[in-house]
């Protein structure tokens, strides 16, 4: 779990750096790249979080 937690960690700083190169150069494609590493991030974090509240709903019965 904390594995998953570190690349989640990671995907969300690659998508700031995106951001902030695309203040730094203007270049559109960089803002393009950080709103898909942001929105692939939200995604597998709804996931994890749908994992372990599955997970203590199994534990709990």
């Amino acid at each position: 779990m904390g594995v998953f937690r570190a690349l989640l960690l990671l995907v969300l700083l690659a998508g700031a750096a995106c951001f902030v190169a695309y203040m730094v150069s203007g270049q559109v494609r960089f803002r393009g790249y950080g709103l898909r590493l942001v929105r692939w991030t939200v995604f597998a974090g709804l996931a994890f979080f749908a994992v372990l509240i599955a997970q203590r709903m199994v534990e709990s019965w």
